[in-house]
Formats: C-alpha cells, sequence, structure tokens
C-alpha cells in the first residue's frame, strides 16, 4: 500500500455565499490534486461560511446550502477530480428538519458519508446549542484502504463522544475541521488538544482551520498535523490562505512537512486585529475607511493597522482640530497621513461647535461632548459623500469605563482595537515601528504619538490621568474584573487600593449601555466586550463594599 497524501486546505470563506465558497472547493481542490493529494480537508461549514447564526433556520438558506453541495459533487467530477475525496462542512438538516453543523465526504460524485456535529458549544462566542440539532453516529470512511474517521471542532474539546467511540473502532487518520475563532494562546491550547487526543485513538490526528475575519470574530487557520504520539509533523502559518500537504506511509505516522514558527504575541494579536479589518471592509463591500486622526495613539495605530489591511492610498484621514488642539498634535497627524500615504484633510471644529454653543448653553462635560459629536457627524458626513466605511479608534481600556462619547467618538461602522487595552496599544505600535525597522521601511507612527501622555484635548490641559487612574494600574484593575469576573473584595484582597477599585468599578457598571451601542470590533482576547460578556443594562446590582462574610 502507498502513501496517503492529504492535504488541508485552510481558507478563507464567505458567510451566505455559497456560490463563491463552492468555487473555493473547486479551486483548492483542484491545488491538491495537482499536489499529489488524495484526501483534501475544508474548514467547518466551508459551504455556508461561519458562523452563520440564525441563517441555519431558514429553509431557503438550507436548500441553497445543498444545491452548492450538488454543484461541487458534479463539477469535481467533471474537472478530472472524482477520485479525489473531499472533506467539507455545511449546513445539513436532521429527518424532522432540523440543522446541523454538518460535514460530508464526497468523492466520484457521490456523498460517500454525513456526519453531524455532537458537541455544539454554548460558551462565550458559541450559540450552536439553540440553532443545531447534536448527531450521535460517527463517521468512519476508507481511502486508498485507510480507515479515515472525521470529527467537528467541538467534538475533540470534549471527553468522550465521537473521538471515544472512533478510538474503540480503531482510525489510521482522525481528521478534524474546524472553524475555530482566534484569541490570544488559543493556538497552544488547540496544539494541546490534539497532542492528548492522537494517543486516545492511537492515530495521526489532522486539524484543519479557516482563516479570515466574520463581523466580530477572527479565525487565524493555524492547522497542523501531530503524529499519533501527540509530535507535531507539519503546521500551517496564520492567518493566511495555506494548503498543507502531509504524506501517511503505510504504516508509521506522517512524514515531517512544513512547521510554520509562532508568531511574536504582539505581531499575533495585530495581524489578527489586521484580518478582521481586512475582512469586514472587503466582505461588506467597502473599499475605503475613514477616520479622524487627532495625533493620538489610538487614532495613530488604527491607522496604521488600516493601511496594512487595505493599503495607504484607501485611508482617508480627516484631522478636525478644535480650539484646544495642540499645534504638536495636528504635526502628529499630518505625519502619520504622510507616512502612511493616506488621504490626509483638515476640518477645523470651532465654527460648528460655536454655532451650536451659540444656541445653547453646553458647559462642562456637555460642551466637551458637544466636540466629540460634531467631529462624529464631520467623520458620517464623509462617509455618506464618499461611500468610505467610517472606523471608531476607541480601545477597551475607555470603552470598559466609558470614555467614549455616544454619538460622538463612538460612531462608526468598525472598531478595530475594541478589544485591545492601552497599554497592549502602546506595545503594538512600538512593535509595529520596529518591525518596519527591520524591514528597512519607514515606521508608520510617529514616535511622539507614541511617547506624550494621551489626551483627549477637549478642554485647556486635559490629560486623561486627570480623571482615571495610570493605564497601567486601570488595565490590571480591569483584567480583573472584565476578564475574571473578580469581584470588589477580590480586588482589595490583591491590594489594589480601595478608592480605585471603588472608582473603576462604578465607572465599568455605568457604562454598560454605551458599549451596546458600540460598533463592531475584532475579539483578540478571551473575553471581548460583546458575545462574551453579557450583562444587563438595567440593573441594581452593585459590587458590595462590606465584607460578605
Amino acid at each position: 500500500m502507498a502513501s496517503l497524501r492529504i492535504a488541508l486546505a485552510q481558507v478563507d470563506t464567505w458567510v451566505g455565499d455559497v456560490a463563491g465558497n463552492a468555487d473555493r472547493v473547486l479551486e483548492w481542490s483542484r491545488s491538491a490534486a495537482d499536489a499529489g493529494a488524495r484526501l483534501v480537508l475544508f474548514p467547518e461549514m466551508t459551504l455556508t461560511g461561519y458562523p452563520i447564526e440564525d441563517l441555519a433556520l431558514r429553509d431557503s438558506f438550507a436548500r441553497a446550502a445543498e444545491r452548492a453541495l450538488d454543484d461541487v459533487r458534479r463539477r469535481l467530477v467533471a474537472e478530472g477530480l472524482g477520485e479525489l475525496t473531499v472533506v467539507l462542512g455545511t449546513l445539513g438538516r436532521t429527518p424532522g428538519g432540523r440543522a446541523t453543523n454538518q460535514a460530508v465526504v464526497v468523492r466520484g460524485g457521490e456523498v460517500l458519508a454525513r456526519y453531524d456535529k455532537h458537541h455544539l458549544p454554548n460558551y462565550g462566542v458559541f450559540d450552536e446549542y439553540r440553532i443545531f440539532a447534536s448527531g450521535t453516529a460517527p463517521c468512519v470512511v476508507d481511502v486508498d484502504g485507510r480507515r479515515v474517521g472525521v470529527v467537528i471542532c467541538e467534538d475533540i474539546w470534549q471527553d468522550g463522544g465521537p473521538v471515544a467511540q472512533l478510538a474503540a473502532e480503531g482510525v489510521d487518520l482522525l481528521a478534524v475541521i474546524n472553524g475555530s475563532p482566534y484569541e490570544e494562546g488559543k493556538g497552544h491550547l488547540r496544539a494541546e488538544l490534539a497532542c492528548r487526543r492522537a494517543p486516545e485513538v492511537a492515530a495521526p490526528v489532522a486539524y484543519v482551520n479557516m482563516v479570515g475575519g466574520q463581523d466580530d470574530l477572527v479565525f487565524d487557520g493555524g492547522s497542523f498535523v501531530v503524529a499519533s504520539d501527540g509530535t507535531p509533523v507539519a503546521g500551517s502559518p496564520q492567518f493566511v490562505e495555506h494548503l498543507l500537504v502531509v504524506d501517511l506511509p503505510e504504516d508509521g505516522d506522517p512524514e515531517p512537512g512544513l512547521l510554520a514558527e509562532p508568531m511574536d504575541p504582539d505581531a499575533e494579536v495585530y495581524t489578527a486585529v489586521v484580518t478582521g479589518l481586512r475582512g469586514y471592509v472587503r466582505k461588506n463591500g467597502f473599499r475605503s475607511v475613514v477616520l479622524g486622526l487627532s495625533g493620538g495613539i489610538d487614532s495613530a495605530l488604527v491607522a496604521a493597522m488600516a493601511a496594512d489591511a487595505i493599503g495607504g492610498e484607501n485611508v482617508v484621514g480627516v484631522s478636525m482640530p478644535s480650539r484646544h488642539s495642540s499645534e504638536h498634535s495636528r504635526d502628529d497627524a499630518a505625519d502619520l497621513a504622510e507616512r502612511i500615504g493616506a488621504d490626509y484633510r483638515v476640518q477645523p471644529i470651532a465654527p460648528m461647535v460655536e454655532a451650536f454653543e451659540g444656541q445653547m448653553d453646553l458647559p462642562g462635560v456637555a460642551g466637551e461632548n458637544l466636540q466629540a459629536r460634531v467631529r462624529g457627524v464631520i467623520l458620517m458626513g464623509v462617509s455618506n459623500r464618499e461611500g468610505h466605511l467610517v472606523l471608531a479608534t476607541g480601545n477597551k481600556s475607555e470603552l470598559a469605563v466609558g470614555y467614549s462619547t455616544i454619538y460622538g467618538d463612538a460612531v462608526g461602522g468598525y472598531a478595530p482595537i475594541k478589544d485591545v487595552d492601552k497599554s497592549r496599544v502602546w506595545a503594538l505600535a512600538r512593535w509595529r515601528n520596529d518591525s518596519a525597522t527591520d524591514a528597512g521601511e519607514i515606521p508608520p507612527i510617529p514616535e511622539s504619538s507614541i511617547t506624550k501622555p494621551p489626551s483627549a484635548e477637549l478642554s485647556p490641559g486635559q490629560q486623561d490621568t486627570d480623571s482615571l487612574p495610570p493605564y497601567d494600574l486601570l488595565d490590571e484593575v480591569l483584567d480583573a474584573y472584565v476578564e475574571h469576573a473578580e469581584g470588589r473584595e477580590e480586588l482589595l484582597a490583591r491590594g489594589f487600593d480601595e478608592a480605585v477599585v471603588d472608582k473603576v468599578l462604578s465607572l465599568v457598571d455605568r457604562a454598560e449601555w454605551k458599549r451596546r451601542q458600540y460598533p463592531l470590533g475584532p475579539k483578540v482576547t478571551a473575553l471581548a466586550f460583546g458575545r462574551d460578556r453579557r450583562l444587563p443594562v438595567t440593573t441594581a446590582w452593585r459590587e458590595p463594599k462590606g465584607s460578605t462574610e
């Protein structure tokens, strides 16, 4: 028996574009066959895109997915690929009409097997238990005399279930098709999990994952193959489409292949945001973006990310100085735009603000918010006139404590650094500049944007630390309270100052209504605002200030 060459097609699919996704299956199947593969694995829900959310409940969508599958079957044969075994994901239906998350095995123009995902995740960003029915039967298919077991994503995260069934039946390869969203550090968890499952089935594990951005999720790929003892054999690079080809000998484990190096943590997060932004822009039919350039670090980082995502020539940066804007901020904004090749414009807001103030008395915070709202009107006006997508530039720390003006700097269609705290914003800016220097390029972000004290510049001499703890301290408290759900008592036990804790908790709790109205942004941490953290807006609960003992 000859070696079995398998290919893992790490592709970027588009939710709802069943015809385009079918074309992608044909394109990458051809590449797999040209590389000598006899088996090609595609990600979870390949034909429909993922996640499809309540589209799963529409019969019209299910019919379209089934027609796309029929199209793939016929075209594989018509294009001389009939002997290739193709495993792909799609939307299935139970005999009773319930939707399923399904893997389909195709060869010779026929469907050899259908497998419905057993374990339906219902935590974090996942809501599959509500829309899908669970499968119960295992799936094993013969490919050139090899027994290949097929499972879907969450099925290997849970002990027992289909993996245990396959172990009992005996397989030569465990094929896992996945739509596993990115979050920092998750790649290690996937690899460690596969390393545990391989010895359980006494067979190599081939894990294929999708790439690309879908709303507030990013898929990083990182497909890989491990030997039967869990040893890494081959791995795809992250955040790019890729075909990973590995040979499975007659006896023994796969032969070593390409093994991509792990990414630097800052490079990984930065690239995840860029991937999410690029996917959102392109898949929603935009060609360009517009954002306010203040000269500060947040807008500078977002502009650099946008330039990396879609090209600097497709970025419109608008400086909107007020009477409180410093000269160096305006200079930094202009410098940034020149570095990334953006379309740079200046639109002073003082006359517009004065027009409002001439009609209304808006002192203090009301006046500060007015400036932000005028800027929001300008950006939306440019967007409406020219068709750009507006980017909101707020970071996770600001969003946590409500330091974004609703209908002001919170306006926009996408918020790239929504899940990046302020401390990480600085780190990512440093990384991006250093990577440019290492490549012999001009760093995109002016050094003064990174080093100057952060300020909204909405009043004379204003700095963020006038009303907030230093960001390194603030981010520590937020990490404990938001990411790890620690209460006031736990935070004080950690040694945080009582006044700081009470202030931060109060700000976070009061700002939930703002966060609900903020634009989508890519999830890069374990717990992002939005799908991951669902708290009531209307609630009387506050962390108790006395001991609960």
